[in-house]
Formats: structure tokens, sequence, C-alpha cells
């Protein structure tokens, strides 16, 4: 501690400091020689205590590990990338917020380290990087700003954005030149702390499902909004990792049958300044700032590092039920944003180096809509994402990633290429090339959609399965042609370079927009509640309201409720009969609403929060019932979950094929079918000799099946296809049906005419 005259001065400075400033004055030798502000507060808090001896480490790993030093010592080895730095401190933090500040002076290629002896787990600290202040160069290093760690592996507290977090004044009058003006204010007591974490955890008896590509069927969940509202969770477990692994919560999803659940973003992020100015939070999470901790918020154990323990436990649990579990990563850009954002981590660690900036380098290249990009093109950059990838297999138990925004990541210098140095590392990784890579193969830079273009090892978010889909039973589609595409899985997109037909994920509804219900109650979005007076969200929804806009009034012909109840049938059966990969979102097979709201990002709350009350309906119970039925029809039948696309080509001498397209009037799609406009498509799979073989090396047969689709307003009278096709088939599902209990034994001949109900959907399975 200082001494009482030491103490004295530091007021006196404070006291004398001025906390007005001055019209920015120009950069002179790439120097800064503006203002700064400082006031009587921070210089208080510069007061730090003496650092302990720090012993000269070793470069690698990065991050801050506790390990076993020199003669036995035990203690945590900091080490940092920071190639423009002049110097670096890492800062300790104790229960009080008194901060030690420690010199890291051995420098390695680029990487400022050091061994602090007697640091243990549970430490709380931060780095300080000293250098140029220089915005016009894209220089923006700023010591009086406490900067979390890129590795940290636990994150205590929460970013609330006040002043002091920025690096630049951010209130200066003239807002075009904000950002080069340095604010130097300690932002230490404003902003969360990296947690030392003592990593001993191998794994051992976790058996993890590996489920295969095309037995896969995606359950996309929010951790905190899938059990906020569910009874059967522990009130204090709700909304955390424990709750997502409650016997309550794991039995909904052993239940509907799903084999993975995708969850939305977890690694720890901020909430934007603009929503916290609304009294409002970013709760989908795409807004990373650590790439390495688990989001502290979703902990019910505390966040001094049992955050790490509570996501272990929860993906055991899963992985015990046989549920694998993908992780939303969003390594296209940081909660940094833009020139005007917060200094809260890589901005101050070394700007020019972790972001892909403009040539007038104060400014930022941004093919996110987030204000940054980074850029995976630099070798550091890369080994961030990479190590951070490793981490979350290796250590945190995870198998697979859905990567945010993936066209951002495959850039090389501007465009896209998908020999890019981060497809290329992922392709050669032994790691990551062994679990499930998913790619939302769009960014919003130009040249940015990217659907169908991604290498053989990656799946893709296939948002043209979801239009189709959607503007078919909307009634929108001028012909079946691309239908048809999509039911058989999208060869035309991913049918090249050894692609599969799993390499499509299917989907009709996702996080981002409506949801199922919404999309077929709502024909317009209602985001009033997302305080953007209507300018956020997609106007382009595909969807048809049934007639009435949002829940229909007391005294609404009920009929309403039953067309869009059996609108959602048709949507779910559609889903879930498709070759490729299926995606569901929670909530979705039980009718879950958003009210309209199409981008509830910023809606933690009862909007966003699945609703398990519906469950208690009748209506809603048949609709999870059929949702369950669905996927234990497509776990059952191979023919449902094909590894090889379709060939179209005859399997016999008896002419029978692999699949077939046939128009209500019982004969085969031809050329001119495909194009003339159409409300109804049957289409044939046959189960005889499916290419591949099981583990024993025996051929792949199965039952065959007719599905037949009619999106028209009325009934129409359909010929079942006779032999060689079938000779008898038995009705297997009626979307018209509310109960959904076919009638036993119902069948029908080959010839015969079949009349299919007004928006509706048969599947009928060959018996002979």
């Amino acid at each position: 501690m200082s001494s009482a005259a030491e103490q004295e001065a530091v007021d006196t400075a404070a006291m004398e400091s001025v906390t007005s400033v001055e019209s920015p004055a120009p950069h002179v030798n790439g120097q800064w020689c503006g203002p700064a502000i400082q006031g009587r507060e921070s210089a208080l808090r510069a007061v730090t205590h003496p650092g302990p001896p720090v012993w000269p480490g070793s470069s690698h790993p990065l991050g801050a590990r506790f390990r076993t030093g020199p003669d036995g010592t035990t203690g945590t080895n900091f080490a940092l990338w920071a190639q423009g730095a002049e110097s670096v401190e890492v800062c300790l933090f104790d229960a009080e917020g008194a901060e030690t500040r420690c010199a890291l002076t051995e420098l390695t290629h680029e990487i400022w380290h050091g061994f602090l002896p007697g640091v243990r787990p549970g430490q709380r600290y931060g780095f300080r990087v000293h250098g140029r202040w220089d915005p016009w160069t894209g220089a923006r290093f700023n010591p009086a700003k406490l900067l979390l760690d890129p590795y940290a592996r636990a994150v205590d507290g929460d970013f609330t954005l006040p002043p002091e977090v920025y690096g630049h004044v951010r209130d200066w009058p003239q807002q075009y030149i904000a950002d080069t003006v340095r604010d130097d204010r300690d932002s230490a007591p404003f902003v969360p702390k990296g947690v030392v974490v003592h990593d001993d955890d191998d794994w051992a008896d976790d058996v993890r499902p590996k489920t295969p590509w095309a037995d896969s069927v995606i359950y996309e969940l929010h951790v905190r909004g899938f059990t906020m509202r569910h009874p059967g969770v522990p009130e204090e477990l709700r909304g955390t990792y424990a709750g997502l692994a409650h016997p309550a919560a794991v039995e909904h999803l052993v239940k509907l049958g799903v084999t993975a659940v995708e969850l939305l973003p977890v690694h720890q992020f901020a909430h934007e300044d603009h929503l916290l100015r609304r009294g409002l939070r970013n709760y989908w999470g795409y807004n990373s700032v650590g790439y390495f901790a688990p989001h502290s918020g979703y902990s019910s154990s505390g966040t001094a590092g049992q955050q790490v323990g509570e996501f272990k436990r929860m993906v055991r649990a899963l992985h015990a039920a046989g549920i694998e579990v993908i992780l939303d990563v969003v390594y296209n850009h940081t909660a940094e944003a833009g020139e005007l954002g917060p200094t809260l981590s890589l901005r101050g660690i070394d700007n020019r180096g972790y972001y892909r900036l403009q040539s007038d380098q104060r400014r930022y290249s941004d093919y996110t809509g987030c204000g940054n990009t980074l850029h995976p093109g630099r070798p550091h950059v890369l080994r961030l994402i990479t190590d951070s990838l490793r981490y979350w297999v290796t250590e945190m138990g995870v198998d697979g990633f859905r990567f945010d925004l993936a066209a951002a990541l495959a850039r090389s210098m501007h465009d896209v290429d998908m020999l890019s140095p981060f497809l290329a590392v992922i392709a050669q990784d032994p790691v990551l090339r062994r679990v499930k890579l998913i790619a939302e193969p769009w960014d919003v830079g130009s040249g940015g959609y990217q659907v169908g273009a991604f290498p053989p090892l990656w799946t893709e978010w296939n948002d043209r399965y979801r239009d189709a889909v959607r503007d078919f039973w909307r009634g929108a589609l001028p012909d079946v042609r691309d239908l048809g595409y999509r039911l058989s899985g999208s060869s035309d997109l991913y049918a090249w370079g050894g692609r599969r037909p799993y390499a499509s994920v299917n989907f009709v509804t996702a996080h981002d927009g409506f949801t199922l219900r919404d999309l077929v109650s709502y024909e317009r979005k209602h985001n009033e509640a997302n305080g953007e007076a209507g300018r956020d969200g997609t106007n382009d929804n595909r969807s048809w309201n049934c007639g009435v806009e949002g829940d229909p009034p007391e005294g609404t012909d009920p009929r309403i409720g039953m067309l869009r109840r059996r609108q959602l049938r048709n949507l779910l059966t559609t889903l879930l009969l498709s070759t490729g990969v299926p995606m569901l979102v929670a909530g979705d097979e039980f009718g879950r609403t958003q009210g309209g709201n199409n981008n509830a990002y910023c809606q933690d709350n009862e909007t966003g929060w699945v609703d398990w009350s519906l469950l208690e309906d009748p209506a809603w119970q048949e609709l999870f019932a059929l949702a369950a039925r669905l996927v234990a029809l497509r776990q059952e039948h191979p023919v449902l979950r094909r590894r090889a696309f379709f060939s179209g080509r005859p399997q016999g001498a008896d002419g029978l094929r692999d699949l077939a397209w046939f128009t209500p009037a019982g004969r085969e799609m031809t050329e001119r079918d495909w194009y003339a406009p159409a409300a109804a498509l049957g289409m044939y799979l046959s189960g005889r000799d499916i290419p591949g073989r099981d583990e024993r090396g025996l051929q792949v047969g199965d039952d065959s099946f007719l599905a037949l689709l009619h999106a028209g307003d009325r009934p129409v009278a359909w010929v079942l296809p006779d032999a060689p096709w079938a000779a008898e088939y038995e009705l297997v599902l009626d979307t018209a049906r509310e109960d959904q209990a076919a009638p036993p034994g119902t069948r029908h001949r080959g010839g015969e005419t079949l009349t299919v109900p007004a928006r509706s959907v048969l599947l009928l399975r060959v018996v002979g």
C-alpha cells in the first residue's frame, strides 16, 4: 500500500487534473498528441499493490494456465500475443477489487509471458497493454483499459458499458472524430475479469454418441430460454446449464427422439450499448467476447470457474441420453463493434493484428453487419479460433459446431475463397475434421451468399429448402421443380465433390425469424417490443396467416385454428420426410409463439422463452405426438435418411427406380409436368437396394413409401401408382386428421383413386 504522503500526493494530482478536453491535436511522427481524459477517481484507482516476482515462464500455451513450475512450485503461467505492444502487465484482483500489476518482461515470437508463483485457480485477472495511440494507422493501445484475456477459461462479472470502458471519449461532442480522442479513465472497476481455471478432467467416464450425419435430427435451443418456464426443473436451476442437464429437460428431448442439441451461443458475450440504453439485453448471445469461456450468466453454481464444471456436467448428462452437443459459434466478429465501440479485449491488445481494417485504418471492414470482422487469414487469429474449437472438443466435450456467418471466415483478402486458410486448416486438423461442422453459408458482404459451395467436410444450413417449403404450403410456388429438389436432398446444390445428401441441413424455421406457429399465424412482423420502430427483422417471411393476423379474437371461425394446426402438421411432416438432416427449433413441436416477433434477439422474457404450459392443451399434445412419431419413423426407416443421392435410374428388369415423381393422375412426371403450374406432388421412395451397407457389410433394404403432398385449397382425386410400383398400400399418416390415429389396417390397391384432402400430406407404405 502507498504511504500517507504518497496517497496525499496522488489526491492532490487528481484534484488538479482537468476533466474537460480540448480540440483534438494532430498526430506527429506516428504518435498521437491529442487530449486524454483522466479525473480524480481514475487517478486514485491507479494506485496498486506491488506485484509478486515474475519468473520467465513459457510462451506456450496462450492464456492463463495453472501448473507446476521450477522446483515443484505451483503457480500460473500467463501468455498473451500482442504484436505491436510496447509492454504488457497482468493485473490480479482480490475479493475487494484491489489490483496488483505484474509486468510481463519476457517476449518470445510476439508473445508476452511470465510465470507467477502462488497464483492459483480462482484468481481473477486481466491485462493492460501499453503501446501507441494512433487510430489513423489502426493502433488503439490504451493501458487505462483492463482487457479480457482472449484465452480466459472463465469470466467473472458482466459487461455494462459505461463510458469508462471505451478506449476513446464516447461522449466527445464531435462524434465524427470521437474515436481518435483517447480516454484515460480506468476501466477495471467496470469490466469482468478472467478467472484462472485448473483443467483436470480427462473425460474417461464420458461416452460420446457419435451419431452418423445421416441419422442425425438436430434440435436448436437456447440454454436459458429452454428451461426458464419448465415446471419440472427446480426454480434455482432454470435458465442454466444445470437446468438443461436436469432429467425433466432431458426427458423431453428423449421423448421427441432428437439426436443432437444445437445450442445458441454459449461463449461469453456482452450486451450492446443500444440495448442497455433501452433496458433490454442481448438474449441470443451473438456478440462474443470470450471464445474459451462458457457464458457465466448461464451458471447456477457460481462464476469463479464453477461454470466450467457445470457446463461439462451438462454435456455428460446429454451424452448419457444419447444426445450430441453442437455449439453455435460466432468467430466472425466480436462485441467490440466498430471504431465507436468499447475496448474490451482484442481492440486493446492489438487492433491491427486481430481485425480486418479498411485502407483508412481508422475504419473496420464489416462483412458481418456488426461493426467489425475478425481476420482469420492471419496466423495468430487463425490460431485463436482453432485453439478455441479444439478446447471445446477435447476439454469441454462438445461434438460439433455451427459457424455463424461462415462465409466471413472463408474470406481470404476480400473475396470468399473455399481454399482460404481457415477452411484449409480445419480440413487437416486431426481433432476438428472429425466433429460435426455446419456452415451458415453466407455473410453480408459482396459475394457472401455461398449456399452449396462449402467443401465436402462441411454441412450447410439450406435456406433454399426453407424458402421452397414455405412457399409451397402457402401456395406461392409457380411449379414444383424446386420442391422436388429440396425433398430429395438438394442434389442441385450438393451432388459434387463427394458431398452427400446430409450436406443439407433442412429447416423451415430457426431462431432467426418466425416460430413455426407464427409462420401460419402472421403475415407481417410485430417487433414493436424491440424498440427499433420495426426496422429490425426481415420483411421476407414467406408466411400465411390463414385469413386472420395473429391469434384470432373470441368468436372467430374455429376453422381458422384447425387450418393452422393442419399447416403445422404439413410443415413438420414435410421436414421430417425430406432427405437431408432435419433441424427443429425448441418449442415448435408444440406450438410455441413469439407473438409475431421475428427477431426476438433482445427478448429475454416470456416472448423468447419456451412456454411449457402449451403441453397442457390436447391440441398441442397431438402436435408433439406427431413430431415424435415422425422422428421415430425416420429413425426406423433408412430410406428416409439416405447416405447417397438418388439416381432416378431403374434398379431392375421391372423398371422400378429408387426415386419417382407422380402427378395426381397416377402417371410419372414428364418434363412438361415439372414446368406446369401445380400444387400437388407425389414422391415414391424405393427401399430396395439402398446404396450403402450396414456395419457388417450387408446390403441395406427397407420398405418403400409413397408421399402425396397437396397444398391446394380443394380436395384432389389421386390415382395410386400400380405395378411395378405397388400392388397395395397401407396408410401410415394423414395430416388432415386432428388426432393423427390412422384407422388400423387401412389399405388401398394400386390403381385405386384416393381422395386427398385439401392442404394435407398422406404417407403410404408399400405392402405388396
